[in-house]
């Protein structure tokens, strides 16, 4: 990828850094990509495609324990969980056999697995050694007659952020558009269409939301890119309205489709009832149809006492219970709204990933003194729990052991949970998980003295 394809990214028109006096997300330095490079950002924001087959073009670490690579489900296909990778050598590199390696990859993909199409990341080294792997991806598309996508995402060129965009704009420039959408089926209202951008359905979640959107006649073309099949990304085009749930992960997508499509598109959240709520509403407004204003407000009226109903015994065992909330980009707001709306107290918030119009609704809901942690060290979050008595760790899963380590009760919101949060539903669920861990029996016995330990006489 040229240097100037990599700052036309990274200067993305509708991202709030661009609004700053020097515009544009930060540009790569040394070793910035420690947490998480580009190759990983564009690999996890596309694996979820599920009849795709995966190769990693690159050495055998970059491949990753593919099979549990992120937490999220499918209805049907598992071929997304098979690591493929090109398993460069050392060897390889010397005598230039990485495109030749590449070709038969992908040959032997087809063969095996017959996928609906091939989607392939280039890594460091062949980036570094000037291997064409687009060349080679064009060659066997024409060979094959399968969709043979190429995705240069080199771990040297940025952060994951950077990676997530790279992939977005590869689904732009290759694969939305090349497919009508299937004819929609007879109703007794209008249907309207409608893509998720940026929902990655970790531990099934958007199952929780789909049964509502399905009831407002609103047809999801695609989830960009959970449970999402190939030839749903392709018609991604013919959508009416575009929500773009993952913060600004992929925003140069809504972006790209408005300028070229008209597809109108917002920001939401499904994470907590008045975000849920307000999601359908913006449907609604943006589709402007008073048929559906009508029906969506009939069911927003009757979910949301269904659930405050349910949660109000789970708010009597949660309220005023103090909270550190430690992960980023959307959840790091969207998560907060969540948990006030189980009566918690969120004392503080991580920021490490977070745009500033995340910052800026963090300070909408905890208000303008709102304590934003971006250096997230296990030795700090240790100390802020301790000094100002937090009852739980809400963090990703990266901090698992630290918390566990430190007696502290923890609950895992990232990519690598097995319960699914979003949706009204998924509140309940929620609810649930958090007073469980708090009121777990094993808190009082891991701080107490051990019984062979002699107790001090008093």
């Amino acid at each position: 990828m040229k240097s100037s394809e990599v700052a036309a990214l990274l200067d993305e028109p509708a991202c709030a850094h661009n609004h700053k006096e020097k515009s544009g997300c930060a540009r790569p330095k040394p070793g910035a990509t420690a947490g998480g490079c580009s190759f990983d950002g564009a690999q996890i924001a596309l694996l979820p495609i599920a009849d795709v087959a995966h190769i990693v073009h690159g050495s055998i670490a970059c491949a990753g324990s593919s099979w549990d690579n992120r937490g999220t489900k499918s209805t049907g296909s598992t071929l997304y969980r098979i690591g493929m990778t090109t398993d460069l050598t050392e060897q390889d590199v010397i005598m230039g056999r990485g495109e030749k390696r590449l070709f038969h990859s992908i040959k032997q993909a087809l063969e095996t697995y017959q996928p609906a199409a091939v989607f392939v990341y280039n890594t460091c080294v062949p980036a570094l050694v000037g291997d064409d792997f687009g060349a080679v991806c064009k060659t066997a598309q024409q060979h094959f007659g399968v969709p043979i996508v190429p995705i240069d995402c080199a771990g040297f060129y940025g952060t994951k952020n950077l990676g997530n965009r790279i992939a977005g704009e590869a689904m732009v420039k290759y694969v939305i558009g090349t497919r009508e959408a299937d004819p929609k089926p007879a109703a007794p209202f209008q249907l309207h269409d409608i893509n998720l951008i940026g929902e990655y359905n970790i531990a099934g979640e958007l199952w929780h939301v789909l049964p509502l959107l399905d009831e407002l006649g609103l047809r999801v073309l695609c989830t960009l890119s959970g449970d999402a099949r190939f030839h749903e990304v392709q018609s991604m085009h013919c959508a009416e309205v575009n929500m773009m749930v993952c913060s600004k992960a992929m925003v140069n997508v809504a972006r790209r489709l408005q300028e070229l499509y008209k597809t109108q598109w917002f920001e939401g959240s499904f994470y907590g009832v008045a975000d849920v709520s307000q999601a359908l509403r913006d449907f609604a407004r943006l589709i402007n149809d008073p048929d559906l204003t009508e029906r969506t407000e009939k069911l927003i009226s009757r979910e949301e006492k269904k659930i405050h109903d349910l949660l109000e015994p789970w708010r009597e065992r949660l309220r005023n219970k103090r909270v550190l909330l430690y992960t980023g980009g959307v959840k790091s707001w969207s998560v907060i709204s969540a948990l006030q709306d189980l009566g918690m107290n969120v004392l503080a918030t991580g920021t490490k990933k977070s745009t500033e119009e995340d910052k800026t609704r963090i300070r909408q809901l905890m208000g303008e003194n709102a304590i934003m942690i971006d250096d997230g060290n296990p030795r700090a979050l240790i100390d802020f729990v301790k000094n100002n008595q937090v009852d739980i760790l809400i963090a990703g899963g990266r901090n698992l052991y630290t918390a566990l380590k430190a007696r502290i009760p923890f609950l895992d919101i990232n990519q690598e949970r097995e319960f699914g949060y979003a949706g009204y539903t998924g509140m309940l669920e929620l609810a649930r998980q958090l007073a469980l861990t708090i009121e777990s029996q094993i808190w009082d016995a891991v701080k107490s003295t051990p019984p062979w330990k002699p107790r001090l006489m008093v």
